[in-house]
């Protein structure tokens, strides 16, 4: 009895270390077994790749798998370029490309699939991966690179086409009007990084670089639109061979080893094209606008040194109208004193303004414009009426509460000019606030009704110099002049009535206050750009690559810049060729570049009460390399690498068996019994 009782007692353990033991193996058991982590691999095509004297329009490459195309329109560049666009699509284990335009004689074709090839099922890219083939008895198999950067910031430009021209055989160069009138030879176009790479190109040839925002898809500059590079030199295509480092990882985060590869490295692989938007853009107007009925604004496409004329036909002459605009006047505003004028329902006038006609120039065109408010007259009264009611019997209210209440003034019978001035209150000592006011003045004040004043002793107010200038083209804005001193404060006194709005308002009296900043908030930096050329423009840019100061360097290159609020502050500067100030774009038509630009390659941090003097070598660094990584926009593209998922599934696999373990001592004991 004892013993078959011990033999019934061990069933149940029996039974439980049988499921015990189950369960240990299931959860260790394997996952589906190992990924697939070779990449594709050709196996073969038709025809072969780097085939000669191949005529075929319709070409297979048969892979090891099934394999898929990502970012094809994107990626995939046919050289030279098809006017008709290339069909290329994967089809199962194959890839398959289909020409539509006439092959030409003798010229290499090369279909560059960058990275975009991977296996269907894991994603394992296939790397960077071109076909060509040759309609000749020859094959060109010589690249050259480089980097396409805009001209005005040196930021990458992504996805822009570059190609080649080469040198006729009876030419000693390849002329600029080829630009315009025959298709770019060899093409491909950049990626994130501005980076690009020409293939198929003929050994011991002279080339020119260009590059183009091709908006017509005819591969040459036909539009004033389509942002552009020329390169000004002629290249020889060249190669040798050559030996670079590459390194073994062992992981994702240590390295191990770092073996040398040979490879063919391929001449020029510096070539830098800078990207430019010609100046004189088609004009054309955009829209109008009228949010109310005493003014309405004009929107052109770009600007142009004479103003539209207006002849009215819902009133008679030009209208009176005030006119306010942008620099160059491609957006202008046209206030109405007139309130006859103002108050119509509609606005109907002829406009003539500049437009660009169908051979490119600027000719007169007249509109007829009918312009309805978005807020009547009748409407605004009506919300001023239920304003004066409301305001009333808020007033009501206060005489009820208290029998000594003293009527307000109402605010809503009597509109007044509202007058503001940027910057206000603390301010640096090398500004000049800018005096805003809600529409433009028929005149600036008489010189008795304002006054400008300095603190002295912090309590007394004595007159100071001024001056009080409206800006030319803003009728609406004037700009005060002074010699600002460190730590002082002064005050701009206008008068009431003083001014005069073109709609008949009249302003308050005005009390504007400013303080200037002391000595010890501020650092400063001093210059010295290397640069053989005289003519330099320094500019202190944020941390948005937005300008923040410019000063000219004087003939040595010496630009100094003082009240700087201590931050972080990044440098460009640009050769001013014409003398303007401005950085000028360039014209392909006049053979000119846009004006060369450069950047500091770090930030420079300004403290308070410091001095800082830098020398910069502008051209002492690579012009690819000189924007600082934080302030480049255009990010580069993620890089494309095999993913070891194996050895992350192994890692995974004995991170987990390592806390079972753990979380069982070792092994399961159960009477004695280690599992």
């Amino acid at each position: 009895m004892l013993g078959g009782g011990r033999q019934l007692w061990l069933l149940p353990l029996t039974v439980a270390v049988a499921i015990v033991v189950a369960a240990c193996a299931s959860i260790g058991s394997p996952d589906g077994g190992e990924y697939d982590e070779d990449p594709p691999r050709v196996v073969t095509s038709q025809p072969l790749n780097k085939a000669t004297n191949s005529n075929r329009k319709k070409i297979s490459i048969l892979f090891n798998e099934y394999i898929k195309i990502e970012n094809a329109s994107e990626k995939v560049i046919v050289s030279p370029p098809q006017v008709e666009m290339a069909n290329v699509r994967a089809d199962g284990k194959r890839v398959r490309i289909e020409l539509f335009d006439t092959l030409k004689p003798n010229t290499t074709y090369t279909v560059d699939f960058a990275d975009a090839i991977v296996d269907n099922n894991e994603g394992n890219p296939m790397g960077n991966y071109t076909f060509s083939f040759s309609t000749g008895p020859d094959i060109d198999t010589m690249e050259v690179s480089g980097y396409v950067l805009n001209a005005e910031d040196l930021e990458p430009i992504k996805g822009i086409m570059v190609g080649l021209y080469a040198e006729p055989v009876t030419d000693s160069g390849v002329p600029d009007s080829l630009f315009r009138t025959e298709a770019l030879q060899r093409v491909s176009r950049t990626n994130g990084s501005g980076y690009f790479v020409i293939k198929g190109v003929a050994a011991n040839r002279r080339y020119r670089a260009f590059a183009l925002q091709d908006m017509d898809g005819n591969f040459r500059f036909s539009q004033k639109s389509e942002m552009l590079a020329m390169d000004t030199t002629h290249f020889t295509t060249s190669c040798r061979p050559d030996i670079r480092l590459d390194t073994v990882w062992a992981d994702s985060t240590h390295y191990d080893s770092i073996r040398p590869v040979r490879y063919t490295h391929f001449f020029p692989d510096n070539i830098v094209l800078r990207a430019f938007t010609e100046a004189g853009q088609d004009r054309h107007l955009v829209k109008t606008e009228r949010p109310v009925p005493e003014r309405f604004t004009v929107y052109f496409t770009a600007p142009a040194d004479t103003m539209p004329r207006i002849q009215g036909m819902s009133f008679e002459g030009e209208g009176g109208f005030v006119t306010e605009h942008s620099v160059g006047g491609d957006t202008i505003t046209y206030w109405i004193p007139d309130t006859n004028i103002a108050w119509a329902d509609t606005l109907r006038f002829a406009y003539s303004y500049l437009d660009t006609d169908t051979a490119g120039q600027l000719a007169w065109k007249t509109d007829t414009l009918e312009l309805v408010p978005k807020t009547t007259h009748a409407k605004q009264m009506k919300e001023l009426q239920e304003k004066i009611a409301d305001w009333e019997k808020e007033q009501e209210k206060k005489r009820k509460k208290n029998k000594n209440f003293q009527p307000e003034p109402n605010p809503h019978l009597t509109t007044l000019l509202d007058v503001k001035s940027k910057p206000s209150g603390t301010m640096d000592p090398n500004q000049n606030p800018i005096i805003t006011i809600s529409e433009p003045i028929t005149a600036m004040p008489d010189s008795a009704a304002v006054r400008f004043l300095v603190a002295e002793n912090d309590s007394t107010w004595v007159p100071a110099p001024f001056e009080l200038m409206q800006h030319e083209g803003h009728p609406a804005e004037m700009q005060l002049f002074a010699e600002w001193e460190l730590d002082t404060k002064y005050r701009l006194e206008i008068d009431s009535a003083a001014l005069h709005g073109v709609l008949g308002h009249i302003n308050g009296a005005v009390k504007l206050e400013y303080q200037t900043k002391k000595a010890e908030d501020y650092g400063s930096l001093y210059i010295q750009v290397q640069l053989p050329d005289s003519n330099v423009v320094v500019q202190l840019l944020n941390a948005s690559d937005k300008v923040v100061r410019t000063e000219r360097a004087n003939a040595s290159g010496r630009a100094d810049f003082f009240y700087l609020k201590p931050e972080d502050y990044y440098m460009r500067c640009f050769i001013d060729r014409n003398g303007d100030g401005v950085w000028t774009t360039g014209s392909f038509d006049d053979g000119e570049q846009p004006e060369e630009v450069f950047y500091f390659p770090k930030p420079m941090t300004v403290k308070a009460q410091w001095e800082i003097e830098q020398k910069w070598d502008a051209r002492g660094i690579a012009t690819m390399r000189q924007k600082p990584e934080k302030l480049i926009k255009q990010k580069a593209d993620k890089k494309r690498e095999q993913r070891n998922r194996n050895r992350d599934r192994k890692k995974e696999m004995e991170r987990e068996s390592r806390k079972r373990q753990s979380s069982s001592g070792g092994g399961l004991n159960m009477g004695g019994l280690k599992l």
